[in-house]
């Protein structure tokens, strides 16, 4: 069959007068009134271009919509007519409908939602390990947590960094019977992880594996937990690694402005010791297997036990693998805590475009009731981002610092709070002394009701947060005996911070004072003349690597 071509303009030209005129009747509202039914209208465009559609792939096919004319070419301004009508047709549709007015989300008033998290069992085994154990079957993952009372605060003097190598080798360095490169290829053939650190006050470990593979797993745990080997090759890996560590601090002047604050906000306490490049090396793998037997023993851990496993279950495999192992009879002595000095300026030299400025005071524990007006300081004044006053005034009106803000960090014996800005040079005296004024003026003008309760409920919301998985909760509540604090901190935490009055965060600011202001800068040469012009007596610091 041949297919034959035609083309009669006249035809299509009437169609495109009509399609013209229809649109136009459409747009103005002045269909004819059999016709005005606009639902109806629309249908019956998007029928006419479904059909002509259909003419236009084909190329040949009569299009039924118009009465079987023959289409074969000036198919494009036809189409673009009856999506126009489509279009318009819509658009009458909408602004007939009654627009839906919704509420303003500041005003919606419900009642206040209660949350209680779900307790995890505790156990305290024959040996003296603690257990806390909070079931969840949602995934075949079974995730253990282990803090253990040791920290960098217990090293020898001339031996700084023993407990981190200490750490990092139980995880690499091998247990008894296996290399660490066997233990290795063990975890990864059972997809689990293991990971160990210790910061200043407390060492971390974690291991998570599959429920399958849980015997097996927990039998490497256990060997990794109480018969590390510290191979003399991995030891030697970890120093080379460390030591380079130590070689590029110079080279990040952030990281090596906080690891010096951190120094002076401890004085002269062991807390404050950091680690060198000497003090690396003189380290020794007996130093290691002395720190492990020292520090690692039922007694001084907790463990927290979550995920695919029952209460009696967990309770048997840790007795099964765990059971046996004593306790140490010696007990370290608990460095003492920081004194509360008298403030200063300190400044370390490097010859840098930018300055970061970190001021420091010593600040309340958790388990002080001062700890509550501390959380809503810290988001009001620079913890709280965007909306905080430091970064409000120093980064947005005034555009002296990308990075600047506030951190409370508090412990379990105490705390510490601060305030922190990165700057050009030019700028560095302005900075300081403008980041000072909003402490004095917090200190002379309450905070305005809308900013506290802001503050308060922002921090209300992101406590749920720390309860998102049950690994999370038991952990937390692990933590709360760990840093001594009452059973009922985590019930109570959500009223003790909606009790924080305006009068409680001035009287705050006016606790920390500029007298006992701990101030430290790191930049170049022409920064520390004009800090010496302008503010007086300065201590040079020099860094220790």
């Amino acid at each position: 069959m041949k297919l034959k071509f035609s083309y009669n303009p006249r035809p299509l030209r009437n169609l495109e007068i009509e399609s013209r005129k229809r649109a136009l009747e459409i747009f103005r509202g002045t269909l004819p009134p059999q016709r005005s039914a606009r639902k109806d209208d629309c249908l019956s465009a998007k029928r006419e271009f479904r059909l002509c559609s259909e003419a236009r792939r084909s190329r040949v096919e009569k299009c039924p919509a118009r009465g079987g004319i023959t289409i074969f070419k000036g198919i494009n301004s036809l189409l673009i007519i009856i999506s126009l009508s489509l279009i318009l047709g819509s658009a009458g549709i909408a602004s007939a409908a009654s627009p839906t007015t919704l509420p303003d989300p500041d005003h919606i008033r419900y009642k206040p939602l209660s949350f209680e998290p779900p307790r995890a069992e505790r156990l305290r085994l024959e040996n003296g390990m603690l257990l806390y154990i909070l079931p969840d079957k949602e995934l075949p993952l079974v995730n253990i947590k282990v803090v253990v009372r040791t920290g960098s605060m217990y090293d020898p003097a001339g031996r700084e960094g023993v407990a981190e190598l200490t750490a990092d080798l139980m995880g690499t360095g091998g247990v008894a019977g296996m290399s660490g490169d066997a233990v290795d290829e063990t975890l990864e053939s059972m997809a689990a992880t293991f990971d160990a650190s210790v910061n200043r006050e407390s060492g971390n470990l974690s291991f998570s594996v599959l429920k399958k593979d849980l015997d097996l797993g927990f039998d490497l745990f256990s060997r990794i937990l109480t018969q590390p080997s510290f191979e003399e090759m991995k030891l030697t890996l970890a120093k080379d690694l460390k030591l380079e560590e130590l070689r590029r601090i110079m080279d990040d002047p952030q990281k090596l402005a906080f690891r010096e604050f951190g120094r002076l906000m401890h004085g002269g306490s062991p807390r404050g010791r950091v680690t060198t490049s000497a003090s690396i090396r003189s380290i020794q793998r007996d130093d290691l297997l002395g720190c492990h037997k020292l520090f690692y023993h039922p007694e001084n851990m907790m463990i927290a036990i979550s995920g695919d496993i029952d209460i009696p279950e967990a309770k048997t495999l840790v007795e099964r693998y765990l059971g046996g192992w004593n306790s140490s009879e010696r007990r370290p002595e608990t460095p003492p805590l920081p004194r509360q000095q008298d403030g200063g300026i300190y400044f370390l030299t490097k010859d840098v475009p930018q300055s970061i400025v970190i001021f420091g005071w010593l600040a309340p524990a958790k388990r002080d009731a001062q700890f509550y007006p501390f959380e809503v300081l810290d988001f009001i004044i620079g913890g709280g981002g965007f909306r905080s006053r430091i970064f409000q005034e120093i980064r947005t009106n005034l555009g002296l610092a990308y990075s600047t803000g506030s951190f409370y960090k508090p412990k379990g014996d105490y705390g510490l709070f601060g305030a922190y800005a990165l700057t050009k040079s030019a700028s560095t005296v302005q900075v300081i002394s403008r980041i000072r004024e909003i402490f004095r003026e917090m200190g002379q003008k309450p905070v305005s009701p809308e900013e506290l309760e802001g503050a308060k409920r922002a921090i209300l919301n992101s406590f749920i947060f720390s309860f998102t998985s049950a690994e999370k909760i038991a952990f937390r509540q692990m933590m709360i005996e760990y840093e001594s604090l009452p059973d009922d901190y985590l019930l109570t935490y959500r009223s003790k911070i909606e009790s924080v009055t305006a009068a409680d965060i001035r009287d705050t600011v006016v606790r920390l004072g500029p007298k006992r202001e701990t101030l430290l800068i790191v930049g170049n040469d022409y920064v520390y003349r004009e800090i010496a012009a302008k503010f007086g007596k300065v201590f040079r610091v020099e860094a220790k690597f």
